[in-house]
């Protein structure tokens, strides 16, 4: 694998996976892993959660302090994507913007690929 890394996350997704860790009773150590999982309404759904243990095949992308772990299988399909927060009046949340997805749901949380 280059030093590229194919999935980026962007300064509003940093800066809130930043304020996400710090509320949290034992921040030190935290990450939020990004994982695409087979299931959700077309086929594939993304799935957010904080871990302190980095997987030996985790790809480890940081930015402004931020740290996210992504396992090799869901890089895979996460190529050129961006982790993304997003906070407007129908509510906040994380979001990915994905070229490979051929389609996505309402909420954005599952996605297929052509």
């Amino acid at each position: 694998m280059s030093d590229t890394v194919p999935f980026s996350i962007s300064a509003s997704a940093a800066a809130r996976i930043k304020d996400i860790i710090a509320a949290q009773p034992e921040p030190e150590g935290l990450a939020l892993r990004v994982a695409v999982l087979a299931g959700g309404c077309n086929g594939f759904q993304y799935q957010f959660r904080l871990e302190r243990d980095q997987a030996t095949d985790d790809v480890v992308i940081e930015r402004d302090g931020a740290k996210v772990f992504v396992d090799t299988t869901s890089l895979d399909l996460l190529e050129n994507a961006e982790l993304e927060f997003v906070d407007k009046l129908m509510g906040a949340h994380f979001t990915v913007t994905n070229p490979n997805a051929a389609s996505s749901c309402g909420c954005g949380t599952s996605f297929s690929l052509a």
